[in-house]
């Protein structure tokens, strides 16, 4: 952005130890919106005063978090929003300059080879196999237990990069392909489990589900595609003293999983100096809930 008297009067104000007076320059910074980071950036390279420095760094990431506000309502908006560009969307919170097309064409590659080795003879369970086999042999896709010690598991160019994601990350990377080559999977609501569904092709979502009917052909846990039968399943709640609801086998919406995957990262912020990041995922948890 080209620099005006404005900016400039602005820029100047950043330093004014009233707070009052830093808050209502900030407030009118942020106005400018994301074509104003330039013109902060290159004001933090000719700072030397690290408290000015500090607030410029803060203000850069406010205008991030704005933008990335918007592009989620933006998002939500859609009739099925896309649950690849949603988990994009959730990385760049942390990595705000990310290229979307990274992502999609490290997927794209994979979804072109697992497509070649398809055709209409396969049952679901050998269809799976191939998907298993390009995923986590092909593409060598690692899969860990959940640790909040591990918050780049839960950014989709994080994984794609170290090629190693948890349950979460991992089962979005599943489903978008599944979803890229018409495999009828989702993601179910399991308790304590982000477990992915293969279900009948003649499956109709406005019925309710039940734990019997069946119309679930096999569960897969996107950690290493490993293939579990109802049975593993009912065996699962009966250990965890659960009762087989029927809400359990319901295919979960694209916003409840980002939602989720929102609630799981703000998990990793629990020091004192991020506490305002946990707050700043909680805000945009509501915000997909229409709050």
């Amino acid at each position: 952005m080209h620099e005006t008297k404005e900016i400039n009067a602005l820029f100047h104000l950043l330093d004014d130890p009233d707070q009052e007076v830093y808050d209502t320059v900030a407030s009118k910074i942020l106005l400018f919106g994301k074509e104003i980071i330039p013109n902060l950036e290159n004001l933090w390279e000719n700072t030397v005063d690290e408290s000015i420095q500090e607030r410029i760094e803060q203000l850069i990431h406010r205008v991030h978090y704005m933008d990335l506000q918007m592009a989620l309502q933006q998002w939500n908006k859609a009739e099925v929003p896309d649950l690849l560009q949603g988990a994009i969307l959730v990385a760049r919170y942390q990595f705000p300059d990310m290229q979307a097309n990274s992502v999609l064409n490290e997927i794209e590659k994979i979804k072109r080879n697992i497509w070649l080795e398809l055709n209409n003879y396969l049952t679901p369970l050998e269809q799976i196999n191939v998907l298993n086999s390009m995923i986590y042999n092909y593409f060598g896709l690692k899969g860990e237990e959940v640790a909040y010690v591990r918050k780049n598991q839960f950014f989709i160019n994080q994984v794609l990069e170290s090629k190693k994601g948890n349950p979460l990350t991992n089962g979005i990377v599943y489903q978008s392909l599944c979803a890229m080559l018409d495999l009828p999977v989702y993601a179910v609501n399991i308790p304590r489990q982000f477990i992915l569904a293969y279900f009948d092709s003649f499956y109709d979502f406005s019925e309710p589900a039940s734990p019997d009917d069946y119309r679930i052909l096999f569960f897969i846990d996107p950690i290493q595609g490993q293939i579990y039968s109802h049975q593993d399943v009912e065996n699962y709640l009966k250990r965890m003293s659960l009762p087989p609801t029927p809400s359990y086998y319901m295919p979960q919406s694209n916003t409840r999983i980002i939602q989720f995957l929102l609630e799981e990262l703000s998990k990793c912020f629990q020091d004192d100096k991020d506490m305002y990041k946990q707050e700043e995922l909680k805000n945009l948890i509501r915000l997909l809930s229409g709050e």
